[in-house]
């Protein structure tokens, strides 16, 4: 059984968050300074228990998804996470399940996560030079940590990609260095726009580093040839490097070319709710329902209402000037 919504997206891919906590903090997506005395994390009985994501996701799965990604926060610091990877991992007619981290914890979990079933990890890494990836993450985390844990995940036969989200004045000046990091290991890259997720990290439209501008700047050392055959759904336009060796850059766009129309993600707060868009203001409660005794067949329908409903084209109203102001924090919903 597939859904579609009402610009004919299939549902595919489902976004999992773990837990609403980090132990950085960057700029882009939990800056420091929002943890005011009134703030506060999820209380550990509101977050699903690994259990009740599994059920969600086998429910999922008999809408169309195939792909399962966890996020956070970050994902690695909850306990036993190789638990559910393992029960995502039994899961009939899932295809790929990853993990969106900053990897600064994936040395010591690397091995254990690729046994219980982990495919890959998407790791965030938007600088080589320590001062500036100190600045970025907000908490002086060394970068060296980072490439570490990078490189255990490469060990143990996990498939790793790098995110870099790109700033103009901050670390614009790495976007060289870090092609040639991944390029050095044979990883495939992502440049990302910055983005006005959330309502807390300050953006700016002249603080956006356009796509076409990385592109020009890695061309004046690389030749790189455009991907033809994009996948469905997928937000990064890719290049590789011409009779090359198989390295893969790629560019999400969501400011200057946004992609919209081809989105088929649907989201899951460590809380149980639902989002039908990385911009999105409000959710939809499915912890309730879970928590109710509610099996697959009525959660499906629930879904399935939300989906066949679902209208989100925030990048593009954005370029129209129509975009709504309130949206849910990045490090709530997960990338």
């Amino acid at each position: 059984m597939s859904v579609e919504d009402r610009y004919q997206r299939p549902l595919r891919d489902l976004r999992i968050s773990v837990t609403d906590r980090c132990n950085f903090r960057c700029r882009y997506c939990m800056p420091a300074e929002i943890f005011g005395a009134d703030y506060r994390f999820l209380p550990r009985e509101e977050i699903l228990r690994f259990g009740e994501i599994e059920l969600i996701a086998r429910a999922l799965v008999g809408l169309g998804v195939r792909k399962l990604r966890l996020t956070g926060g970050e994902p690695l610091v909850r306990r036993d996470l190789s638990i559910l990877v393992e029960k995502l991992a039994s899961i009939a007619g899932v295809e790929d399940i990853a993990m969106t981290t900053n990897a600064s914890l994936l040395g010591r979990h690397a091995q254990r996560l690729k046994e219980a079933g982990l495919h890959r990890v998407t790791v965030s890494l938007d600088a080589l030079d320590e001062a500036i990836f100190g600045q970025m993450n907000g908490v002086g985390a060394r970068a060296q940590r980072v490439i570490e844990g990078i490189d255990t995940a490469l060990e143990c036969g996990l498939g790793v990609k790098v995110n870099a989200v790109i700033q103009k004045g901050v670390n614009d000046q790495e976007v060289l260095a870090l092609a040639e990091f991944a390029r050095t290991r044979k990883i495939p890259i992502r440049y990302i726009e910055f983005m006005d997720t959330g309502n807390t990290n300050g953006w700016k439209h002249e603080q956006v580093v356009p796509s076409y501008q990385v592109l020009e700047s890695l061309r004046e050392v690389m030749a790189l040839e455009a991907v033809s055959k994009p996948l469905l759904g997928e937000t990064a336009e890719r290049y590789t490097l011409s009779g090359g060796d198989g390295f893969e850059v790629g560019f999400i766009s969501s400011v200057s070319k946004p992609f919209c129309r081809d989105c088929n993600r649907l989201r899951l707060s460590a809380e149980g709710q639902l989002y039908t868009c990385l911009f999105a203001a409000s959710g939809h409660d499915l912890k309730t329902l879970v928590r109710e005794g509610n099996g697959e067949a009525s959660l499906r329908q629930f879904v399935t209402q939300i989906w066949s409903q679902r209208e989100d084209r925030y990048s593009e109203l954005r370029s129209e000037g129509m975009a709504p102001i309130a949206k849910k924090e990045m490090s709530y919903l997960g990338g």
